[in-house]
């Protein structure tokens, strides 16, 4: 079994502003990551990161280079391939939480189950265990607005864990949260990491959370320094 679940190559990235203008925000990225790995991607703001991770997540694809995630070469599949990818293969975590504002905390982490076609029953019973696990096992019938910005947060890794993907990217996931509580939502992905053998790449401008990976890759510019 090959131990690297992703693998890109000389991945360039560019949109097009308008004839004849084009601007080349990722400039030939290589990027190989092991399962199991936990490792940071970090960089000032505009130095390529977020668009780095809409191409590893399959939210976009890249304009040259190649991609492999686990067996699926990502330039060759098609769209209904990707949704897939999204839904069963990568939790995503952002840094505004991106939760259904007129849906429960336990019906959030119900969606993506949903989606997959998994029964109620079942869905229901894994997103209990899953909101246990994150600490959030007596807020399940709480809307999002009357959850603090740390608890909406241990609710959308909650959500991200639904399909037991095998990777989680997580996009600036303490950019909204004081440092307490972006204590206890590292400690969530080090215990998912350590305990359950997550892929983690994690998206961040903090050196300090960058450092408790097992690996940092700095960005600068579309192009790792």
């Amino acid at each position: 079994m090959n131990d690297s679940i992703i693998n890109m190559s000389g991945i360039v990235k560019r949109f097009f502003i308008g004839q004849p203008n084009e601007l080349e925000i990722l400039h030939g990225i290589d990027l190989t990551v092991k399962r199991g790995e936990f490792i940071s991607v970090v960089g000032s703001s505009g130095s390529g990161k977020s668009t780095l991770m809409n191409l590893i997540g399959a939210l976009d694809r890249a304009t040259l280079g190649s991609y492999v995630l686990e067996d699926t070469v990502i330039e060759e599949a098609k769209d209904i391939e990707l949704s897939y990818i999204r839904n069963q293969k990568i939790g995503f975590v952002f840094q505004n939480f991106n939760l259904v504002s007129r849906t429960n905390a336990i019906k959030n982490v119900e969606l993506p189950m949903m989606y997959g076609g998994m029964g109620v029953r079942e869905r229901h019973a894994r997103a209990k265990a899953l909101m246990e696990l994150v600490g959030m096992g007596d807020r399940h019938h709480h809307q999002p607005n009357e959850l603090s910005g740390g608890q909406k947060q241990r609710v959308a890794i909650a959500r991200a864990m639904a399909n037991d993907p095998a990777i989680i990217l997580a996009d600036e996931p303490t950019g909204a949260l004081d440092s307490a509580t972006g204590r206890m939502v590292m400690d969530i992905f080090h215990t998912l990491h350590k305990e359950q053998g997550k892929t983690i790449i994690l998206i961040t401008h903090n050196k300090e959370l960058a450092e408790e990976t097992d690996r940092i890759l700095t960005m600068s510019d579309g192009v790792f320094v």
